[in-house]
């Protein structure tokens, strides 16, 4: 179905939803590269007002990707719930946002309605302060060993990564790391090597130090699924179940999953029964530009094949969902403003969706943004309450060679917006002497956990 709309006279048109979606889309590095980016900011102007006249019902009847040939597409219609979805099923795109922006409605109850395609053409018509405004409204709280995402919450991952895996270097990283506050998230290491014997001798370790020191956390080592089913059969200590996911069944693929399996491993994890207060224990990384680096985004959009993989993400009730927002490099998020809309339009759409939302606010060193930018992004995440940032060794990770955010970081953020880390967390920082009154007590104040921690630096 073409759609239409005139602009100063001229009339311009759009073949399809598909086409008028990604017409209609911010600036982006990708949709250039993919060649479906607008030739004007006068025709992205005029795909927007005519994207903003598309009823949200027209989603549900015009897939952007035909449900025959892609199981992520059958999955978001056979998910759809029509009940939750009716107080807005009356609603343009233009209308839908007007109506999220008066802030009167409990947004948690309309998740289920919401389709990937719905909450990404919302964001495309909305500016920055409307993607925060609304995303900070929509609460979501999820659990394994502690809670996260409740209001006035910030968690972090305490990202220990080592060049070769040594247990020294990463310990010495979690230390650190513990010692700032950071890790209530998850202690998540990505592994240089993806053998079953490292991967396993890395969650021994990450159990040890958690089941010694009584750590309110949960572990993960960033493997792929398969690796981490096969330890499970083997008995080795997994609490959270890793993998990158995509928003279309090839690329997907790309990475050597599929609904099927993803579904198989959560039921071996549920089986595990490692969770103290909760059992959601899926975790999983996106990115814009995944699909299309995968050659199989079928000509849809960066942004809108991302909010896509979100939908991949809920059936699985995760407790963590992590958008790396600018790791796969500037050919696909060319510069900082490119970064800066894009971790708030992830973070949008996740949240609106239902999900526990969180941003890796990073860049690669060959892209046109440095830490200033990365500054300004998690002050706006903050803002918005996302669920959770990362916590990386000054920032600089040395094993995947990029840019993130540091451990002061998030002090940083906490400090300026008066959050706090999760309750439980909360409460084991202040036994240790690390926080007193949710702000460093000192190091010194915390010679015990540094006494006990020397064994681990010296093994």
């Amino acid at each position: 179905m073409p759609y239409s709309t005139a602009v100063n006279g001229h009339c311009f048109q759009f073949a399809n939803l598909r086409v008028l979606m990604a017409k209609a889309s911010q600036r982006r590095a990708a949709d250039e590269l993919a060649g479906l980016a607008t030739d004007s900011e006068i025709e992205r102007a005029a795909a927007q007002r005519c994207l903003a006249e598309v009823t949200l019902q027209r989603f549900l009847e015009e897939p952007l990707i035909d449900p025959e040939c892609d199981e992520v597409s059958r999955l978001i219609l056979e998910r759809h719930d029509a009940q939750a979805f009716a107080p807005v099923a009356g609603l343009s795109v233009g209308e839908f946002r007007d109506w999220l922006l008066t802030g009167q409605t409990d947004l948690t109850a309309l998740a289920p309605g919401l389709t990937p395609e719905m909450v990404a053409a919302v964001s495309k018509i909305m500016r920055n302060q409307d993607l925060i405004a609304v995303a900070r409204r929509c609460r979501v709280v999820s659990r394994f060993r502690n809670t996260l995402g409740l209001p006035g919450r910030l968690s972090t991952r305490l990202q220990p990564n080592h060049p070769t895996d040594d247990p020294r270097g990463i310990a010495a990283s979690i230390l650190d790391g513990l010692l700032y506050g950071s890790g209530d998230a998850v202690i998540g290491i990505n592994p240089a090597t993806d053998s079953l014997d490292n991967v396993r001798a890395l969650l021994e370790m990450l159990d040890g130090i958690i089941q010694r020191y009584a750590i309110p956390t949960q572990a993960c080592v960033l493997a792929h699924v398969t690796t981490t089913m096969e330890l499970m059969r083997r008995g080795a200590p997994v609490d959270l179940v890793f993998q990158s996911i995509a928003g279309t069944e090839a690329a997907n693929r790309s990475f050597g999953v599929d609904l099927a399996l993803l579904r198989e491993a959560k039921a071996m994890a549920d089986a595990q029964r490692r969770g103290s207060i909760g059992s959601q224990l899926m975790y999983f990384e996106t990115g814009q530009g995944s699909a299309l680096s995968a050659g199989a985004h079928h000509g849809v959009d960066a942004q809108t094949c991302e909010a896509r993989a979100y939908a991949v993400a809920r059936e699985f009730d995760p407790l963590l969902v992590n958008s790396v927002v600018g790791f796969i490099g500037p050919e696909y998020l060319y510069d900082g403003k490119q970064i800066i809309r894009a971790g708030l339009e992830d973070h949008f759409c996740g949240k609106l969706l239902g999900l526990p939302m969180g941003c890796d606010i990073c860049y690669t060193n060959h892209a046109e943004a440095d830490q200033d930018d990365m500054d300004t992004l998690l002050t706006l995440l903050g803002v918005a309450g996302c669920h959770f940032v990362m916590g990386v060794p000054g920032a600089d990770d040395v094993m995947l060679a990029y840019q993130s955010t540091s451990f002061h970081d998030a002090l940083y953020l906490r400090d300026a917006l008066g959050l706090r880390p999760a309750p439980e967390f909360e409460a084991w920082l202040e036994n240790q002497g690390i926080f007193d009154n949710n702000r460093l007590a000192g190091r010194r104040d915390a010679s015990r956990l540094l006494g006990q921690f020397r064994g681990e630096l010296t093994a």
